[in-house]
């Protein structure tokens, strides 16, 4: 294992130990055994080596989640059932992966003073979109257009950091995936035209002057 490799799992293990704001370049290269050289060799900044480092935490996560829910999901589930069962194991790593995600919003705070972190997050943050939309419409990545990505994959990241909030700084009353479900399908219900609404919109037809 090369330097560059070595200090990105010994950035990984720091993230998860202390945390993005208070892990030191010397944590860093304590935990990876190399000199603090490396740091300015291989990345631009220590900056940079935990934000490529969260990100690869990340995707680490997230194949062993898809490989858990292999067999979660039933393979005949309807798109409502899929939604819970998802959510269900999303909710269930939120406690188990704390500290990763803990990091994660740690290093929002610090995209306005350091833009090559917007730039990589941006990055990652498409393929978080694409992964969802794949996740949740039981499709293939590749299957996965421009426009789903940014409308459904963006709508379940949106729920998926809003969730992940929830859980960080209250978790007591952190919304369930049962909790999910049922607002989904008051949403859902509310935005369908009503039977009174659909009645008077028949009338105006009616009404309405027939045109020669």
């Amino acid at each position: 294992m090369g330097n560059r490799e070595s200090l990105l799992l010994g950035a990984k293990r720091c993230l998860i130990e202390k945390g993005y704001a208070r892990t030191t370049a010397r944590d860093i290269t304590a935990a990876a055994g190399v000199s603090l050289a490396a740091i300015g060799y291989h990345f631009d900044s220590k900056e940079a080596l935990l934000t490529e480092a969260l990100v690869l935490a990340i995707a680490d996560w997230e194949q062993e989640f898809r490989q858990a829910l292999q067999s979660a999901v039933r393979a005949d589930a309807d798109p409502m059932e899929r939604f819970e069962t998802i959510w269900v194991r999303l909710i269930e790593t939120f406690q188990a992966h704390r500290p990763l995600w803990a990091a994660n919003f740690e290093l929002f705070a610090q995209m306005d003073r350091l833009p090559e972190i917007r730039r990589v997050l941006g990055d990652s943050l498409q393929q978080a979109r694409i992964g969802l939309a794949s996740l949740f419409l039981n499709k293939e990545e590749s299957e996965i257009d421009e426009q789903t990505a940014r409308t459904a994959g963006g709508f379940y990241h949106a729920l998926l950091s809003g969730l992940i909030a929830q859980f960080l700084v209250d978790p007591e009353h952190a919304l369930s995936a049962q909790d999910l479900t049922h607002a989904l399908r008051e949403i859902s219900t509310g935005m369908q035209p009503s039977h009174k609404s659909s009645k008077a919109k028949l009338r105006r037809a009616q009404k309405s002057p027939t045109r020669r």
